[in-house]
């Protein structure tokens, strides 16, 4: 049988995933437990939950690579205009690898491009494989203490880290993603150590995507706890000396 994925929506005309006009494949399933997290139907923890919820939005459904690139394909002159292509994203792409390998091949033989956002929270060997089938990484860095990382997300970051070194190692391009979070990474020593690790590391572009409240209805709709509820959002104009420390360290660093 043709292998499927789970798939909870595919949005076109995204330009914040990556270069160019872009339609964005969201993956279900992550195995993170991020506090702010604005797709809550996708992590693992809460997919009794989503999967009850009869809207597709939720619960999602299994797609087929062919069922998903007929939805990409339409739009590949706006593609090839603008240097855009298709975006993987989630959830964390990674927990549906298979899948998500055979939809990269059927797109780069087409000649579409292909940028994938992940947590890059899975075991190296795999990780290494999953490298040869994409154009571009969006790569979320969070944290750079692992304990801190752990008591926000759930997970440590020791194998994150990992792979974000293999990334770099690669030479496929990698855009540092950072989601600035109120009262766990926002302040300016965390930004400075973030700087100085990513630029160690060999990074060049960092993408800062201030923290927003886009995604609490959500956690009404499936009726669990929003643990960031009242947190004042986050704007650039909020974080212009937040954005210095990674220019200063040499960083393209702009909002996303």
């Amino acid at each position: 049988m043709e292998r499927t994925g789970r798939i909870f929506n595919i949005q076109k005309f995204s330009i914040n995933d990556g270069p160019g006009i872009r339609t964005t494949v969201f993956f279900k399933g992550c195995p993170l437990r991020c506090r702010w997290c604005s797709n809550p139907e996708s992590q693992n923890r809460y997919a009794h939950i989503a999967d009850a919820i009869a809207d597709e939005a939720y619960c999602g459904r299994d797609y087929t690579v062919e069922e998903v690139m007929a939805q990409v394909r339409k739009d590949k002159p706006f593609y090839d205009r603008s240097g855009g292509g298709m975006t993987l994203s989630g959830g964390e792409v990674l927990q549906q690898m298979e899948f998500a390998v055979d939809l990269c091949k059927a797109a780069r033989s087409e000649g579409i491009h292909v940028a994938v956002e992940t947590t890059g929270y899975i075991a190296p060997h795999k990780f290494r494989t999953f490298l040869d089938y994409v154009d571009l990484l969006l790569y979320d860095f969070k944290h750079y203490d692992r304990e801190i990382h752990h008591a926000h997300t759930g997970v440590y970051n020791d194998v994150i880290l990992k792979n974000l070194r293999q990334a770099v190692d690669s030479k496929i391009p990698v855009i540092a993603r950072i989601p600035v979070i109120p009262g766990f990474n926002n302040d300016l020593p965390t930004a400075r150590h973030m700087a100085q690790m990513l630029h160690d590391l060999g990074i060049q572009e960092v993408h800062l995507l201030p923290f927003h409240q886009l995604g609490e209805n959500k956690y009404k709709q499936m009726g669990v706890s929003y643990e960031m509820t009242g947190v004042k959002q986050l704007h650039p104009e909020d974080l212009t000396d937040y954005q210095r420390v990674f220019l200063d360290c040499g960083l393209d660093c702009t909002f996303r």
